[in-house]
Formats: structure tokens, C-alpha cells, sequence
């Protein structure tokens, strides 16, 4: 992912790449940013997360990392008054909530899919399951590569969570082993497939009696995550404090 935002940030006049930053330890620290990424140099050297305190010209920053580097992330984002938008996943309850205080002094946008085609999956997912609640089995598949850390994927259960909100079912089951017993009425189940290089592919299952409704998403690459992350930071940019999502930068809430 940040290879690729190193490429398309580079690409769109309407953005400016000012700072890149990776752990402690890694081997291209102190390399051109443009040139780790294989578009020519770009005088944007990649440093560690202490380079953000009193940079200058810096608006947004842009986060697809882990929880615990999220979280260092936001102080220096708060010490520095510099928007967030945090594309990582996989939170604890208590990381959430950290991150979330954040935002009473910075505008701090969380998505778990930067995808505007996913949100808009997630708008169209919530309308289905009002329409056929208590009628409809929903199931949910997704599928990622093999180095995926987080199971399942924050956007299945974001959509599982508008699922259960629109619909009234609320209990969620992880996959089904051995003799479980009829399905309950008011179960949406939940599947992860790891498997290969695949970016990212979710399909919500409206079983119902003689018909199946499905509504699914399938990237192909990463560029529909990188592009609505783009689009993130510039909504973002200029925000007063507060804690914004994906549908505000889409005028789509669910």
C-alpha cells in the first residue's frame, strides 16, 4: 500500500508527497521515496516516525500500518495538530477507543475499506438486509492473501455490524465445524479465505427460500484503496477536530 501511494500520490496534481515513513530497522530507511518505488526520485527520503514532529507543509497523514504503530502515529498527529486518516485494521477494543480520543483535537478519519466502491457495497448491503430482515440467511465470504494478519478482514465485519443494525440479527458466527445444529434465525455468519496474492474480495449471501441475493466486491489490485485514500486526505485537509468515515467523503452515510 505504500508503494503504491508513493505512485499515485505522485501521479495527481492536487496532492503533494511530503514525507514517507516506515519503522525503525528498515533496510530502505534514508532512500528517495520515488526511487524505493520504482517512479525516480522524488527528494522525499523515507525516515522514521520521529521526522513528522515540526515538519512543515504537512496537512494529512496517510496510515495503512498496525494498531500499535496507529497509535504512536496519532500522538505525534495531536502534538503536531496534522490530520489522520487510518486505513489500518484489525483494533482492539481499548485501541480503538484511544484512537478515537484523539479526535477531539484532530480530524481523524477511519475506514476499515478505503474503496468507494466497497462503501458503497456497505450503503446497498444495509439496504438489502432492511428489506429482508427476518427473512433472509446472510452470510458473509472474504477472501485475502496469505500475509494477511487480521481475520476476518475489518470490512467483512463492518459489514456484518450494518448487517445486524439493519436487519436485527445479532449474533455472529466465525465459521461452522461438526454438528452445530439447524441455523438460527438470527445468525449472520462470518468466513475468511486466505489464500494466494488476492487483494481483497467480499460477497454478502441473502439465502431465502427458492432465491439468493448476492452483493459482492472483488479488487483486482490496490489501487481502489490507494485512490479513495488520496481522496480521504484531501476531504480531510483543513477539517475541524472530530472523527469522520468514508461515507462523509462520499456524501453516502449509511
Amino acid at each position: 500500500m505504500g508503494i503504491r501511494l508513493i505512485q499515485l500520490i505522485a501521479e495527481n496534481p492536487r496532492v503533494r508527497l511530503v514525507a514517507a515513513i516506515d519503522r525503525d530497522g528498515h533496510p530502505l530507511l534514508g532512500r528517495d521515496a520515488g526511487e524505493a518505488a520504482g517512479i525516480g526520485r522524488l527528494n522525499v527520503p523515507l525516515e522514521t516516525l520521529a521526522a513528522l514532529e515540526g515538519r512543515d507543509g504537512l496537512d494529512v497523514v496517510i496510515d495503512f500500518s498496525h494498531p500499535s504503530a496507529t497509535l504512536e502515529l496519532a500522538k505525534v498527529c495531536v502534538r503536531n495538530g496534522v490530520a489522520l486518516v487510518v486505513g489500518t485494521t484489525g483494533f482492539e477494543v481499548e485501541q480503538r477507543s484511544a484512537l478515537e480520543a484523539a479526535s477531539a483535537t484532530i480530524p481523524i478519519l477511519i475506514s476499515p475499506n478505503m474503496s468507494r466502491a466497497v462503501n458503497l457495497l456497505m450503503r446497498l448491503v444495509g439496504e438489502a438486509a432492511a428489506a429482508l430482515a427476518g427473512t433472509a440467511d446472510i452470510e458473509i465470504v472474504e477472501r485475502h492473501h496469505h500475509l494477511k494478519k487480521d481475520s476476518p478482514s475489518g470490512t467483512a465485519l463492518k459489514l456484518a455490524e450494518i448487517a445486524s443494525q439493519a436487519s436485527g440479527a445479532d449474533q455472529l458466527v466465525h465459521g461452522r465445524e461438526g454438528l452445530v445444529g439447524e441455523r438460527k434465525p438470527n445468525e449472520i455468519g462470518v468466513h475468511a479465505v486466505r489464500s494466494g496474492d488476492c487483494p481483497g474480495e467480499h460477497t454478502v449471501s441473502f439465502g431465502l427460500l427458492g432465491e439468493t441475493l448476492e452483493l459482492s466486491h472483488r479488487a483486482l489490485n490496490r489501487d481502489g484503496f490507494v485512490r479513495g485514500a488520496i481522496d480521504a486526505a484531501r476531504f480531510l485537509a483543513g477539517k475541524p477536530a472530530g472523527l469522520y468515515v468514508m461515507a462523509d467523503v462520499l456524501d453516502c452515510k449509511q
